[in-house]
């Protein structure tokens, strides 16, 4: 017999758990909204899945003061790919996985890149998301959904309780993976970018670290006859996972994939004839990438595997699929909050789908990228947009300086609001963004000399302030208006670029005086 309990409303519904619905979950209740995340499974992933976490994430995660809490479930490995003829025998060849080393990170940002399998980073933001207010229903999935110009109507089960929920929402965020069922309701398309192969993955537990010569690669790939393939640590308590590609088009099943049978291949690939591994998982997986035709359709919207499917190769997968996230949730939340136009949601698509289709053709190369080369396409991703300024939309420059008394990175400036920041003359900017936050959005104003200082000129020379000059950077840390100096009407300015930046298509506060 089905129950249900009709017309629960709230703001946001997001559909799926993982990183990307996390993510955009935790920044729309960051900023005050109703947001419910369901998830089919019974809980986040017990599996480590994804274990690199990117320089430009780790900047999200520390402006939420969870980069600590992440570092705890840090593993210490290469940030490398090594090839050997076994796990313990000497590296043959090492090729840059892409990551940029710990002094070319701290030459542009405050933190650096982590190895942190996805069971350990799920959890965390899950307990942060309770933290700022937000539900999260796992083992519901959802059943139904239909949408109007208004909004979206769910109908959600439980299938624990086996009871049925109809809920309304006025948004509707997809991130149930690369099967969405949220994108097929909205009728949204794929685009299939290519197929690297199929692969199966064994995850395992053994008393191998201490075994090895060396600090494991992030992956360790072996030509062990009959046992090539690649391990991969992902935990750090000896779990890893051991990989290779198999040929259904040759009648091979995963059936063939008996326990007895992973643990041969593991001893032949490690080198370790007397390892005892306990297999805990043999699950099959096809390495390809795919773009949705669109991020939106509607109330509805796609983020994470739902909108762009990468493949392992980089890492690039779980943090494109934050980064979008993140630029979807803020904008979300401003204009559900009203301090934005509906013009800021279409940038969503114009920014992050380019970025997706770049990512998914790069993982799609069997060889990643140079030492350091992740950093042009993490911390230096650059927006092009309807809400951006000629010049801008690119992610602010990190620089250190002194604030209320401490030093602090100018990226953790920005979370949560608009950022006006001043050159050494800058009053008039400040005047002009206190009149005007008294009535819109929230908007602080920092000026070189009065709220930040710096010994070296770093952060007035990387946001080119000069003396007068004024940068607007929103919410997510990108630069999206810029100018050399006040002019006859300086807050008639300053909201010109507000109305541009929010996508409003009316000034925020009536001329007056």
């Amino acid at each position: 017999m089905r129950h249900h309990t009709h017309h629960v409303n709230h703001d946001v519904l997001v559909v799926g758990a993982g990183p990307a619905g996390l993510t955009a979950a935790i920044s729309l209740a960051r900023h005050g909204i109703d947001v419910l995340v369901i998830e089919k499974h019974a809980g986040t992933s017990p599996f480590p899945k994804a274990t690199g976490i990117s320089t430009r994430t780790m900047e999200l995660l520390r402006g939420w003061g969870l980069e600590e809490r992440v570092r705890a479930g840090s593993m210490r490995v290469e940030h490398s790919m090594a090839v050997s003829e076994t796990l313990i025998g000497p590296v043959l060849a090492t090729m840059p996985f892409g990551y940029p080393t710990t002094q070319q990170a701290l030459a542009v940002s405050p933190t650096t890149p982590v190895a942190c399998p996805q069971d350990h980073l799920e959890p965390v933001l899950h307990q942060h998301l309770l933290e700022c207010g937000g539900q999260v229903r796992f083992g519901t999935e959802l059943t139904d959904m239909t949408t109007d110009d208004s909004g979206i109507t769910a109908t959600l089960h439980d299938q624990t309780t086996g009871h049925w929920r109809r809920i309304r929402a006025r948004d509707l965020i997809g991130a149930d993976g690369p099967r969405s069922t949220v994108r097929s309701a909205l009728g949204i398309d794929v685009d299939d970018l290519g197929t690297i192969g199929d692969f199966v993955a064994v995850t395992f537990r053994a008393d191998l670290t201490r075994q090895l010569p060396r600090t494991p690669s992030a992956i360790n790939v072996v030509e062990a006859a009959d046992a090539a393939g690649m391990f991969v640590p992902t935990s750090t308590d000896d779990r890893w996972i051991y990989a290779r590609q198999w040929h259904a088009e040759l009648e091979e099943s995963l059936d063939d994939w008996t326990p007895q049978r992973c643990v041969e291949l593991i001893r032949a690939g490690t080198g370790l004839d007397d390892l005892h591994p306990d297999v805990l998982s043999v699950m099959a997986f096809v390495m390809g990438g795919h773009i949705a035709d669109t991020f939106r359709a509607g109330r509805g919207f796609l983020v994470g595997d739902a909108a762009h499917r990468t493949t392992p190769v980089g890492t690039l997968g779980m943090n494109t699929a934050i980064h979008g996230a993140h630029n979807l949730g803020w904008k979300l939340a401003w204009v559900l909050r009203g301090w934005a136009g509906e013009a800021l949601l279409d940038s969503y698509e114009a920014e992050r789908r380019p970025i997706g289709i770049d990512n998914v053709l790069r993982s799609l190369r069997r060889t990643p990228g140079s030492e350091g080369d992740g950093l042009a396409v993490d911390v230096g991703a650059s927006y092009v947009s309807a809400v951006l300024d000629a010049g801008a939309g690119a992610r602010a420059p990190h620089a250190w300086v002194q604030h209320e008394g401490r030093r602090i990175s100018t990226l953790d400036l920005f979370g949560g609001r608009l950022t006006l920041l001043t050159g050494r003359r800058g009053e008039p900017w400040r005047r002009a963004a206190a009149e005007i936050a008294a009535a819109g959005p929230p908007i602080t104003t920092l000026s070189a000399g009065y709220d930040l200082h710096d010994d070296d000129g770093n952060f007035t020379d990387r946001y080119a302030l000069g003396d007068t000059g004024a940068a607007l950077i929103r919410p997510d840390g990108y630069l999206a208006w810029r100018t050399s100096a006040p002019t006859a009407d300086t807050r008639a300015h300053l909201r010109k670029g507000l109305d541009l930046v929010l996508g409003r298509a009316t000034p925020i506060l009536a001329e007056t005086g």
